[in-house]
């Protein structure tokens, strides 16, 4: 059984975001919980928790209670730009500079079916 939670606009970089999200995909929600709350990067790694947790959340109310938690893997974690706000700064000389605020969308997909989770990182190796 699978169970996702996206969260959009999300006023962080789409490139800051990855390097969390890449250091939770394919491991146990519980190890994955662990490693965002010690990340050396909280502020996005706060964001990337509350997804997981709503994620599980989730996976719990479409199990009605069925299934163990401690087996739960993420299966799927992906970042994608969302909307960029774009904004001007003067420059020297009366000219001026855009500032693009850059925003992104993160899906999150939590499943408890561990030998797929695996063979998929297999075959992605």
């Amino acid at each position: 059984m699978e169970a996702l939670a996206k969260l959009n606009n999300c006023p962080v970089s789409p490139r800051k975001m990855r390097l969390v999200a890449d250091q939770i995909r394919g491991k146990k929600v519980e190890d994955a919980l662990n490693i965002l709350k010690f990340n050396q990067r909280p502020v996005y790694a706060e964001r990337m928790e509350k997804l997981l947790l709503s994620a599980m959340s989730n996976w719990r109310n479409a199990n009605d209670g069925n299934g163990s938690e401690e087996e739960c893997v993420v299966k799927e974690v992906f970042v994608n730009q969302g909307r960029s706000l774009k904004r001007i700064k003067p420059a020297p000389q009366g000219r001026a500079h855009r500032i693009r605020k850059r925003s992104n969308h993160i899906t999150v997909v939590v499943s408890d079916n561990i030998e797929a989770v695996v063979e998929e990182n297999e075959t992605e190796a």
